[in-house]
């Protein structure tokens, strides 16, 4: 309240010394203080409309204020600025007042009447005369104001509000608000409708019983102080002190209170009501009954009807005064109905004849009068107080409810706030429901049948269908089905019952407008509570009467469960709601009834906007109605979207701890807290958040969850009320951004058992992903050293936290999680909150402690301040109702973690590898290019075009290794680097994948191993071959140069005859001459090399470290022997490798991983051939890298026989065809046979020269053409393949495996063939890469792609030749030889020019070397539309076969990954990277795909993966001895994460193939066909489509 001083009058001098003296109410002593009154009231119009503007409320007076409104989280919610101006204090007593704190009343102003303490320090004088002269500013403001102001300026829900919670800070509620535009008064009925208390009254001592009732239903005797005149007594300040037994406490506003002594502006004639509630204690209460205290503020001679009025529903009125004089003719012209006491102060105003005639008038005896003599002390003057109000109550005739009221209020011409249409018309409504309610379990059968047991069966079947408990030797998929038609009847027996009368008009009254819905609601819940609590009630009392008797047992029992289920609520109406809607959507879309109810959801939407909660767990049912829950927040989205973003927190602890009251106190809703109904389930609750605050918490509303309390005793009783507890716990922790646990410090079993059951729920949680927040509060802890006192505390609940974890851990199967802050974010320090008790005192008079609201508005600032700092980004609505779903699914299994699954988790993951993907192939393409300028750099060593400084061939290895980890070590720490970058973003729910973030860096460091050693064995290759060829290279040169030389001479002879010669004449001499010098040059065999010799030393080697029998097995067949047939798995090593199958499955499984094996090293065998290079010992390495991996990938231990057989099928075969290779390549590098190709190029040459013809447009044509055109060729190939595979990656078919298998199983299901099916599931790799060349094909066939990318570097190599003729041609060469050595040398880097072309094209060349550059330029120009021409004309095909770089391996090891399959149906793994830890797939398939099939029918098995693991069935796995469940197969498979199907539509996909394609698998895998379930016959083509997307999370609509 604004401090600003007044000029006090000097109070009359025989009562200066009262503590109950009131000087402010002397006012002016010129002016009687009623003429003031009347003064006052003249311009009370004014006196509004400018306090109004002062306080900022003014545009409120016409528009009132929301309830949204006031709980709207902004800055000031959390700020502890002092209130600073006027316009500021009614905000900062509604903030108190809405989190109950006894405080609210005394906001004082600091900007105005406060000293200037400068000033004082200076002013060293002491000047009595300005300490006396106190100067009335006029400024202050009194709280009465600002409450009467706020009520005029609120709507009925907020005056509702307001009212309950200066009610529990026991505070005076307005009875009568004096309405200041029409000089009219209000009775604050629907204001007080709210407030229910609870009291003990003297008569239910002994049963220890209480009374619990809406206050305005309470018949009380209402007791009534008023004053007449002046008055030298604080009426207000007696009355608290009357009130007040055991500590004072204000309930009325009075002048000693904080600018309580301001002049009241407009709330005279204001009109406030208490209660006396007596708690049952002799000792402590100040009245034995229950009784209503009003005060009338202001003089009744100014407001005679508030006095009539009082006069007529009071047992008795005080009238308090100084001098009668004036208002003897009020007092004696009133018929009162009460009783009248005179109450006055012994002062020179009192004029005693005038009081014996009033008292003689009015029939008063002696104790109707009561006088303050000087010799009564104040405590004395009380005592005398409080025995006529006793006396009165002990006497009384007259007892009156606040609801009777309103009838004496219509009678005077006073409003009441019920009364308007909209209120009334609520209340109608609400009334035609309620008042048919006699028995409430038959009412909620007749009225409310879907929620009853059809629901509770629905919710078992839905939990059955994931847990499969009951399923015994049934087929799995078979009772699946059966309980898909059970639930199916469980909704047509929903949709047989018609909508029950009350359930019309609940759906009809909620359709109305805003108002009047929200009237309605009000009444209804009022309404429902005092049906339940008078049936609860009675309930109670017949429970305590049958426990006395202990024979009752039976008796006992069934008034348990009638207490447990006469609850009867608002949300029984709104679960019914969810039920009838959920019922018509099982209904076809053609259905009449299933369109009529599509509003349903928004209906409930715009509710949850205006602050009414939703049901989110169902607690009789301990479900949730997931269809009508997501449709609801789909529908609010929908209304708030694009402002759609929220933050959730939640509350947890043992019931009856005071969690909803938290929630209350916290943010001022009104979670349910009374009518003896603890909350069941989960309600959810919306509150906004103000612009300001938004770019803070980066979200559009705060969500508030409030929860049952865990270790309820009514399901203690049940056997799954652990299992209960847990599932609530886990859905609202996985929802929540920050939850509170709740823990009464006095109860620490229970405080260990929620602790457990919230230990799993953040363990779980962490396990997916998500890590939340937590804060710990300790209720009851008053002492002021709390938290000092509690470290050790403190420390020992950190011990406790980790010990559960642990154990808690063990039980999830995820040990690796050792303390408490692995599983979740939590300081010690900061994460604990000390709140003291509610109740100041002893209730029901008590207040609610200020140390309580003051603990938990510190607690709300730690949340929104926790909540801001939080990296993760803020869920959307439909996020929210993602991982709703999805943790509701999980839930429902008995095995969380290894159940859960979520489509954002999906979505974050599916971007985490896209980018990782992206990466990879940007470091692999790097690679790429570096190792092709490195190999170039090789192939030109120690020609004319070398480029290295060095001529040694070591050495310039030994540099480029150098270089080649330089290099992958700087694009290993980009990876790493990029990934670490990606996780500090806030967007995109990165968090949710943070424990992926090791697998990622895991194979980033891997992917640069792999690169190291590939590029290492290809450079060291690429040396040793390059060595051998130099030496070649050296022999050729020189036997070029004597046939120089020989031709040479032959010239000189020939020209030196001086006779024309014939063209035979010369190719005579020429063949002579050639003949002669091959006779002079040695020319030795060059040695072949023994490939199989390397090979069976490299294999040896290979298998050297697997024992002696391997060695053995070597031995017995020469490698020369072995790959000449088809390879085929023998009976001997099936039968150790796959003993758990039968003999033929077995054969299947072990051939087709040695076909899988024998195809992936073709792959690699084909690229060696491809380069047409010499044989290198890396060659064979790498082959046998492959077959180790795949062997170690595979499902199975394969053994030592089967892995050394296949190992010498595969290199027998590789090593003849690198023998092949190998001879193929000394014949075309045989120095005799390259001398002998160039004969004729040689005579021509020899022709032209002797002839002296002009050779430079020749020779530039001859560079061109047998120089340039295959190295720029080359050139072109080697850059086409990335350019490929970056225009196919840009596609989403390959941005990620997953979507690599929906578009690769869609593509499957468009093209209908069961053949396409076969080869698919028999040979994977293959068809992968088959298809992947086809759509490879198909993307570019037709289009310009290619030739432009061909153009692009054909052009870039133009230009590099060019600028290399350009520079070497201003260096001024001598001759042509030197001038073609440098332009070679400048494009040394880049291409690769055939040293046996060069050699030949510099023979017998002495051209000029400017004609032959200007020649050589048009010949360019030629050859590069030549090349041109053949890119366009080449067929795609012919182009992939003969790149250089194939782009269906680089896509095929992109989407294949790790290679891991399925260990049950041979799925591959998706997972992300290379280097993961888990492996999992989106879609798992029947297990008949595998060739399954049961022992004792031979019927092809069906069931699926995804079934299998939530099973009793079990599966024998071979070398893990016998056999195991299912549920535990990753005890066996403990890198494999088989998430159970949760949509049960998800599999439809392969249901619909081996549905459609029954027979003809049957037949190929040698089976009898399947007993396929019925409800599968009906899966259509669209549904399987439907199902990849669900199963791949693809976006999709709902």
């Amino acid at each position: 309240m604004v401090n600003c001083e007044e000029k006090e009058p000097e109070p009359a001098a025989s009562d200066t010394n009262s503590p109950t003296h009131r000087p402010e109410e002397q006012n002016n002593p010129q002016v009687p203080e009623e003429k003031q009154d009347e003064a006052n009231f003249g311009h009370t119009e004014t006196e509004l409309k400018r306090l109004l503007q002062d306080l900022g409320l003014e545009q409120y007076y016409r528009e009132k204020l929301s309830l949204s409104k006031i709980l709207e989280i902004d800055e000031k919610t959390i700020s502890d600025e002092p209130v600073k101006c006027k316009s500021d204090i009614p905000w900062y007593f509604l903030k108190k007042l809405m989190m109950v704190n006894v405080t609210a009343r005394n906001a004082k102003c600091t900007s105005v009447g406060e000293s200037n303490c400068d000033d004082v320090s200076d002013t060293m004088e002491l000047n009595l005369n300005e300490l006396l002269d106190s100067s009335d500013t006029g400024d202050r403001l009194n709280p009465l104001d600002i409450i009467t102001a706020l009520f005029l300026c609120s709507d009925g829900f907020v005056q509702q509000e307001m009212a309950l919670k200066m009610s529990m800070c026991q505070f005076s509620v307005p009875l009568l608000l004096p309405n200041c535009d029409t000089v009219q008064c209000t009775l604050m009925l629907w204001a007080m409708r709210d407030i229910v208390k609870k009291y003990r009254p003297q008569y239910l001592l002994q049963s220890k019983g209480f009374i619990e009732e809406r206050i305005v239903h309470s018949q009380l005797p209402m007791i009534s102080f008023v004053r007449l005149g002046k008055c030298s007594l604080s009426k207000s300040e007696i009355l608290n002190k009357l009130l007040s037994s055991q500590q004072y406490h204000d309930t009325f506003v009075h002048h000693n209170m904080e600018c309580g002594d301001s002049p009241r502006k407009i709330s005279n004639g204001l009109t406030e009501i208490t209660w006396y509630l007596p708690c049952g204690n002799k000792n402590m209460d100040i009245f034995a009954e229950p009784v209503a205290i009003a005060n009338l503020h202001g003089d009744i001679a100014s407001f005679e009807t508030q006095y009539s009025f009082l006069c007529q529903t009071s047992a008795a009125v005080f009238v308090f005064f100084d001098n009668l004089d004036s208002g003897c003719e009020l007092l004696m012209n009133q018929n009162p109905e009460a009783q009248i006491f005179l109450v006055g102060n012994q002062n020179k105003n009192l004029n005693v004849s005038t009081l014996k005639e009033v008292a003689t008038k009015l029939g008063l005896t002696k104790k109707n009068i009561i006088i303050k003599t000087k010799q009564k002390n104040d405590a004395d003057f009380v005592k005398s107080l409080r025995e006529s109000a006793n006396d009165v109550v002990g006497n009384v005739k007259t007892k009156m409810s606040v609801e009777q009221m309103a009838d004496v209020a219509h009678e005077l011409g006073i409003l009441v706030d019920e009364d308007s249409p909209e209120c009334q018309a609520g209340k109608q409504k609400a009334d035609a429901i309620t008042e048919d309610i006699h028995d409430i379990l038959m009412y909620k059968e007749d009225q409310l049948p879907l929620q009853g047991d059809i629901w509770k069966e629905l919710t078992s079947l839905e939990k059955e269908e994931f847990r499969l408990k009951k399923v015994g030797s049934e087929n799995i998929e078979q009772y699946k089905s059966d309980l898909q038609k059970q639930k199916k009847e469980l909704r047509k027996k929903q949709n047989s019952h018609d909508m029950s009368p009350a359930m019309s008009c609940f759906i009809d009254a909620i359709s109305r407008s805003g108002t009047e819905r929200c009237y309605f609601l009000k009444w209804m819940r009022m309404n429902l509570d005092n049906v339940s609590c008078l049936k609860l009630s009675a309930l109670r009392e017949k429970y305590k009467e049958k426990c006395n008797n202990s024979e009752n047992k039976d008796e006992i029992k069934e008034i348990d469960r009638q207490l447990s289920k006469s609850s009867l609520g608002i949300e029984h109406f709104f679960r019914e709601m969810g039920q009838i809607y959920e019922a018509s959507i099982s209904l076809p879309e053609t259905d009449p009834y299933h369109k009529q109810l599509q509003h349903l959801p928004k209906l409930c939407a715009q509710l949850l906007l205006d602050g009414f909660p939703l049901e989110l767990v169902d607690g009789d049912a301990s479900n949730i109605p997931l269809r009508w829950v997501s449709d609801v927040l789909s529908q609010l989205n929908d209304l708030v979207s694009p402002k759609n973003k929220m933050m959730v927190v939640t509350v947890l602890g043992v019931q009856s701890t005071g969690k909803s009251t938290l929630l209350n106190t916290m943010f001022g809703v009104q979670f349910a807290v009374s009518s003896g109904r603890c909350t069941r389930g989960a309600f959810m609750l919306l509150i906004k958040v103000n612009e300001e605050l938004k770019e803070k918490l980066k979200c559009d509303f705060m969500v508030i969850i409030d929860t049952e309390g865990l270790k309820s005793p009514e399901l203690a009783q049940l056997d799954n009320s652990h299992e209960h507890d847990n599932e609530l716990a886990t859905l609202v922790v996985g929802l929540s951004d920050i939850t509170i646990i709740n823990i009464a410090m006095e109860n620490s079993t229970e405080m260990k058992d929620i602790l457990q059951i919230v230990v799993h729920a953040f363990l779980r949680m962490k396990e997916v992903g998500k890590k939340p927040k937590c804060q710990f509060v300790h209720q009851n802890v008053s002492d002021v050293s709390a938290h000092e006192k509690n470290l050790r505390d403190r420390k020992l609940l950190l011990q406790q936290l980790n010990e559960m974890t642990q154990a808690a851990a063990k039980m999830e199967k995820k040990e690796e999680n050792k303390s408490f802050t692995d599983v979740m974010e939590y300081n010690p320090d900061t994460g604990n909150c000390y709140v003291p008790g509610l109740w100041n005192g002893n209730p029901p008079m008590a207040p609610v402690n200020a140390g309580y609201s003051e603990a938990v508005y510190e607690l709300k600032k730690n949340i929104i301040h926790v909540l801001g700092e939080s990296k993760a980004s803020a869920n959307n609505i439909l996020e929210f109702r993602e991982w709703m779903e999805s943790l509701w699914n999980a839930v429902k299994h008995e095995n969380f973690i290894f159940s859960f699954r979520n489509s954002l988790v999906a979505d974050a993951y599916m971007r985490l590898c896209t980018e990782f993907n992206k990466w990879e192939w940007e470091f692999k393409k790097e690679m790429y290019t570096w190792v092709t300028k490195a190999e170039t750099r090789i192939s030109n060593f120690g020609t004319v075009a070398a480029t290295s400084e060095t001529c040694d061939m070591t050495e310039l290895l030994t540099q480029l290794k150098s270089e080649a980890v330089s290099v992958l070590s700087e694009w290993e720490t980009k990876l790493l680097h990029n990934l670490t970058e990606y996780f500090k973003q806030t967007e995109g729910h990165v968090y949710l994948v943070e424990r992926y973030r090791e697998d990622f860096a895991n194979s980033a460091k891997s992917l640069r191993r792999e690169m190291e050693s590939s590029v290492i064995n290809q450079l060291t290759a690429g040396i040793d071959i390059r060595r051998g060829m130099k030496e070649l290279d050296e022999i050729k040169k020189n036997h070029t140069t004597e046939i120089e030389k020989a031709v040479c001479e032959l010239i000189d002879e020939c020209r030196k005859k001086k006779v024309e010669m014939t063209e035979t004449e010369l190719d005579k001499e020429f063949d002579k001459m050639w003949n002669e010098t091959l006779t002079r040059l040695s020319f030795s065999e060059l040695k072949t090399l023994d490939v199989f010799n390397s090979v069976s030393h490299c294999l040896w080697t290979n298998l050297s470290h697997k024992g002696s029998h391997a060695c053995e097995l070597l031995s017995e067949k020469r490698l020369v022997d072995c790959g000449l047939k088809p390879f085929t798995c023998t009976e001997r090593w099936y039968n150790k490798c796959w003993n758990w199958l039968k003999s033929k499955d077995a054969a299947n499984a072990g051939q087709r991983l040695a076909d899988s094996i024998i195809s992936a090293c073709k792959d690699v065998i084909g690229k060696k051939l491809d380069r047409k290079s010499n044989f290198h010992d890396t060659y064979i390495q790498e082959i046998l890298h492959v077959i180790d991996e795949r062997l170690n990938n595979a499902s199975m231990n394969a053994d030592i026989d089967f892995e050394v057989s296949l190992k010498q099928h595969i290199c027998g075969s590789a090593a003849r065809q690198f023998q092949k290779m190998h001879e193929d390549f000394i014949q075309e590098n045989d120095p005799y046979r390259c001398l002998m190709s160039n004969k004729e190029k040689f005579r021509t040459d020899f022709k032209d020269v002797f002839s002296k013809r002009d050779q430079c447009q020749k020779k530039a044509e001859e560079f061109t053409k047998k120089c340039l055109k295959s190295a720029v060729a080359d050139f072109v190939n080697r850059l086409l393949g990335p350019d490929i595979i970056d225009e196919m990656l840009r596609k989403e078919h390959f941005s990620t495996r997953m979507s690599f298998q929906y578009y690769l199983l869609l593509d499957l299901l468009s093209k209908n063939d069961f053949n396409q099916y076969l080869d698919y599931i028999r040979s994977y790799e293959d068809y992968v890469k088959s298809w992947i060349f086809d759509q490879t094909v198909k993307h570019f066939s037709g289009g310009a792609a290619t030739p432009q990318f061909e153009k692009r570097h054909l052009q870039s190599s133009i230009n590099s030749i060019n600028d290399a003729i350009k520079k070497t041609k201003t260096k001024h060469v001598g001759n042509l030889k030197t001038f073609v050595k440098g332009i070679c040398k400048e494009l040394g880097d880049k291409l690769v020019i055939s040293q046996n072309a060069l050699n030949g094209f510099l023979f017998l060349n002495n051209v000029d070397v400017e004609p032959f550059a200007h020649s050589l330029t048009v010949c360019l120009t030629e050859m590069a539309d030549a090349l041109k021409e053949e890119f366009e004309e080449k067929d795609i095909r012919v182009k992939l076969e003969n790149l250089h770089l194939k782009p269906e391996n680089v896509l095929f090891n992109r989407v294949i990954g790790c290679g891991k399959l399925c260990p049950f149906c041979a799925v591959p793994c998706e997972a992300g990277g290379k280097d993961h830890s888990e492996h999992f797939a989106s879609l798992h398939r029947s297990q008949g795909f595998g060739t399954c099939r049961w022992d004792k029918t031979g019927k092809l098995a069906f069931e699926i993966c995804t079934s299998l693991v939530v099973s009793n069935s079990r599966f024998n796995c071979g070398y893990s001895g016998g056999f195991h469940p299912f549920k535990t197969y990753s005890e066996i498979f403990p890198d494999w994460k088989i998430t159970p199907d949760g949509s049960f539509q998800a599999s439809d996909y392969w249901k619909y193939v081996i549905t459609k394609y029954n027979t003809e698998f049957a037949k190929v895998f040698d089976a009898k066909p399947a007993d396929i379930p019925e409800p599968w016959k009906g899966i259509t083509e669209s549904q399987a489509k439907a199902s990849l997307q669900v199963s791949f999370s693809t976006k999709r609509d709902k």
